[in-house]
Order: C-alpha cells, then structure tokens, then sequence
C-alpha cells in the first residue's frame, strides 16, 4: 500500500502557517487545531520548515518562556523529510521510526499535497488487517 491510500481515507487539507510567525502564535495553532506539527510555508505549497510541540519544548527549556516572542523559524526544522504519495506505507513507518518524528509532509512536483502522522498511519494499518482478518475468515468459512 502507498501514501496515496492513506491520503485518500483522511483527506489532503494541510494547514500550514508562515515561517515569520512568532512560536507563540504556532503555540495557539497547534492547540487550537490539535495537531502536534505545523508545517510551515512562505509561499503556497512550499515548504521551508516544520515545528512540531518537541521544537517547542525544547525552545523554552533552553532559552525559557521569551522563546515564544522569538519568530517560529529560529527553532523549525529546516531539513524536511518528506515523501511522495507513491511511497509505500511500510518505507514510511520505518523512516519515521529511524528518524523519530511523527508528521511527514507529501508533496508531490516540489508542493505540498497532503500531511501524514504516525497516527494516521497505525489507523490505517489497522483497518488493513482486520480486512485481511474479516477475508481470511471468510475464506476458511467457505472452503
């Protein structure tokens, strides 16, 4: 299976907010939102950075609460990790494990297309298996 399918279940609505905003505005964002990252883009559909609630965190515990007058792009992560939408759920899984983050972008000629989180991608591989369970029974009830 392929990010494309993950997409086309949840939708390819991303949020994104500019790099100039303060991370105390993306604070409000990403509460407001309830999402754990932002990615962030200066101009449509091009990325520059992503800020998740770990950047956050770790932006007050090193420089404490006037970190969050500071623009959001003094502690983004500027080197996105992104995939496209024919990449396959299970290279996903583990790039996101290797690399310990839980959002990647999708984009698709450059641009951004859609947003995956490692949630997303547990509730697909979920559903995955119960359907091949449900088939399998199916199976063994017919035979």
């Amino acid at each position: 299976m392929t990010v494309a399918a993950i997409l086309n279940g949840k939708g390819r609505d991303v949020f994104t907010e500019p790099s100039t905003r303060s991370l105390s505005e993306i604070c409000a964002s990403l509460g407001g939102r309830r999402v754990g990252a932002i990615v962030l883009c200066d101009e449509p559909g091009v990325i520059v950075g992503i800020v998740s609630e770990r950047d956050v965190v770790r932006a007050i515990a090193m420089e404490g609460t006037d970190a969050l007058s500071h623009p959001v792009s003094e502690y983004m992560t500027k080197e996105v990790t992104v995939c496209t939408e024919a990449d396959s759920v299970t290279g996903l899984m583990a790039l996101m494990t290797e690399g310990r983050f839980r959002h990647m972008p999708v984009v698709e000629d450059g641009k951004l297309i859609g947003l995956v989180s490692i949630g997303d991608i547990v509730k697909f591989r979920i559903a995955q298996v119960e359907r091949e369970a449900h088939d399998l029974r199916n199976y063994i009830q017919a035979v």
